[in-house]
């Protein structure tokens, strides 16, 4: 009987230090991240059958195990994988609201500037310095655009530099996980008796890895994991991992794609299965937000440059020179796929300014015809033949045969900012005067008078614009035109207030118009003191000239402004929700899981108790054997 007092002694004593080791253990990691609380898992021992019943054994300890539930870990992880995006792309956002929004270093100065040293010319179009002042003026709005330019670029560089680092990290915790599962299968006897510590740390590799990129993991019979991303892809395989790398889109050669390296290649994933963690928050921004703000800027940019091109070529400069081009802006951005098997060349020209979107489209030949879809909204168009318009934009074939599947990604706006620039350095080719001249002769009796003329849109202007017409009056209801170019037509009906256009100009008559009186439409010689052409210029600065005719410069540059500081206040307001919902998801999370040191310093005290009172056991034990020994002798 001794013996067996003695043995539950031993039992007790082991399952006492067990528990202290574990509590131990517990308190050591009270700070460990991903760290599990432990516990003993005790069951008493097989009992003793004697002729006066079942006699107890003792305990056993058959497991330590983690306070751990799946349900929980997978919604702590699917809410910091949530968080991650929602905070990255917040801090993305915020940087493209910093620059927009500067009322200093904004757009929106400038072109104020820009616009009132241009009314300065057309008050005093013969002023050199005044002329000087609009081209300085001009030379600051440009170089905006190009500030503004340059801080998306690197904005897109330092997107680019994310990319490559966090896939970097990925391969890394991939690689930890598989190495992980290497060593769980090795020491794992069997699943009653899981290796703890191994697991924690497992976890929390999966725990960052999501944050990352969202991943879904799936638990084997034989202890491993695997882990997969996107919508299925197979990232660690037991003890095999999957390396992913950065590579240039097959789509548009400037972007960075993310994919598989097989081989000596990349197979790039599809960024729309993508839609989780930083690395989703990266893709997606620049998607949906730094494309588009480029591509909005350049917009403003395209709109500023044409339009004020288009009417400044109606001018005449102070050399009697018809006017040039204002601004240079380059052409859209073409990019062929990758793997198209065509020889097509795709070329692209701004054909209407006020058309343009701040989309980018894809032109796809299909066999028998293109279809264009405009990427903002999936909008689709399809035509037989090319050449085509597309909002403003026209798109040919300059050479080559295109194949079926072959595709194309147009920028129409996208470096417009970037690369706008001043068109000449020279005040006096600004064409701020008119280039005709209408006059009535000083010898007419009527009471009709004719307005100073207007060049007709668009440029370029008529080959015949600066010939010398006269219009003579055979009564009060008709008159002749002589002209090189008008056709020389007689009997012409008048109407007091209407338009007459010949030669790519309008001029209107009122009043009553006598037999005899002639008027002639002349060119401007010597017309410096003109400024007619400039006040149109600057009337462009109110007229809506952009999207449809629907806004102007400073109404297209505000309402990018306006759905940029949307969308941040939207996604931080967003990210701090996410924010919370991880920190109630840790709480409930860690009141199961968590290291309680007020718990762990009573189980402390607790195991304390039971290994002394194991301890006595076995002391009686040992007492009561030695007073067998001595009854016997």
């Amino acid at each position: 009987m001794s013996d067996g007092i003695f043995n539950i002694g031993i039992s007790g004593l082991a399952a006492a230090q067990a528990g202290l080791l574990t509590t131990g253990h517990n308190i050591a990691n009270a700070s460990t991240e991903g760290y599990h609380r432990q516990s003993i898992l005790q069951s008493t021992a097989i009992p003793l059958l004697t002729g006066s019943g079942f006699f107890g054994q003792g305990t056993q300890v058959d497991t330590v195990r983690r306070a751990y539930s799946s349900f929980l870990e997978n919604h702590l992880v699917e809410s910091q994988a949530q968080a991650s995006y929602y905070t990255t792309y917040h801090a993305q956002l915020s940087q493209i609201d910093n620059i927009v929004a500067d009322g200093n270093a904004g757009l929106s100065p400038a072109l104020q500037d820009f616009f009132s040293a241009m009314q300065g010319v057309a008050a005093d179009p013969s002023s050199l310095p005044a002329r000087q002042l609009m081209l300085s003026a001009g030379e600051a709005l440009t170089s905006r655009f190009n500030m503004l330019a340059s801080r998306f670029d690197e904005l897109r560089a330092g997107i680019d530099s994310q990319l490559a680092s966090t896939v970097g990290e990925i391969n890394a915790y991939a690689q930890q996980i598989a190495s992980l599962n290497t060593r769980i299968l090795a020491v794992q006897q069997s699943p009653s008796q899981p290796p703890n510590d191994l697991l924690d740390q497992r976890d929390a590799l999966v725990g960052k890895l999501n944050e990352l990129v969202g991943v879904t993991s799936t638990a084997q019979s034989d202890g491993t994991i695997n882990v997969s991303i996107g919508n299925g892809q197979s990232l660690v395989i037991g003890q095999q991992f999957m390396k992913l790398a950065v590579t240039p889109s097959p789509v548009d050669p400037s972007q960075l794609d993310v994919g598989y390296v097989v081989g000596t290649g990349v197979t790039p994933l599809s960024a729309a299965s993508l839609q989780s963690g930083s690395l989703g928050a990266l893709l997606a921004f620049r998607a949906n937000d730094l494309d588009a703000a480029q591509n909005a800027l350049g917009r403003v940019a395209t709109g500023v440059a044409l339009t004020l091109n288009d009417q400044h070529r109606l001018g005449q400069d102070l050399g009697g020179v018809l006017g040039g081009d204002l601004f240079t802006v380059p052409p859209p951005v073409t990019a062929a796929k990758s793997t198209n098997t065509g020889s097509a060349v795709l070329a692209a020209s701004v054909s209407d300014a006020g058309a343009l979107t701040a989309s980018d489209y894809r032109l796809t030949y299909t066999g028998a015809n293109y279809t264009v879809i405009r990427l903002s909204d999936n909008t689709s168009t399809t035509y037989a033949t090319l050449p085509q318009t597309v909002d403003g934009v026209t798109l040919s074939l300059t050479s080559g045969i295109a194949n079926a599947g072959d595709s194309f990604l147009i920028k129409p706006t996208r470096n417009a900012a970037s690369d706008i620039a001043m068109s000449f350095s020279d005040p006096a080719r600004i064409a701020a005067a008119a280039p005709i001249r209408a006059a009535a002769a000083i010898t007419n009796t009527g009471s009709a008078t004719i307005s100073a003329g207007t060049v007709n849109a668009p440029p370029p202007p008529d080959g015949n614009l600066q010939q010398a017409v006269t219009i003579t009056f055979t009564g009060a209801g008709t008159f002749d035109v002589a002209g090189a170019g008008t056709g020389n037509p007689t009997g012409v009906a008048y109407t007091p207030g209407a338009d007459i256009s010949y030669n790519g100009w309008t001029v209107r008559f009122q009043g009553n118009p006598a037999a005899g009186d002639v008027f002639t439409i002349s060119p401007n010689t010597g017309g410096v003191a003109d400024g007619r052409n400039a006040l149109l210029l600057s009337g462009l600065q109110t007229k809506n000239t952009l999207a449809g005719g629907t806004t102007g410069y400073q109404g297209a540059y505000s309402q990018m402004v306006a759905a940029i500081g949307t969308q941040t206040r939207q996604m931080d307001i967003i990210a701090q929700a996410q924010s919370t919902a991880v920190d109630q998801a840790m709480q409930v999370q860690q009141s199961l899981s968590g290291v309680n040191l007020d718990e762990e310093a009573a189980n402390l005290l607790r195991y304390q108790q039971a290994y002394q009172a194991a301890g006595k056991m076995i002391q009686i034990a040992s007492t009561v054997f030695q007073t067998l020994l001595d009854l016997g002798r």
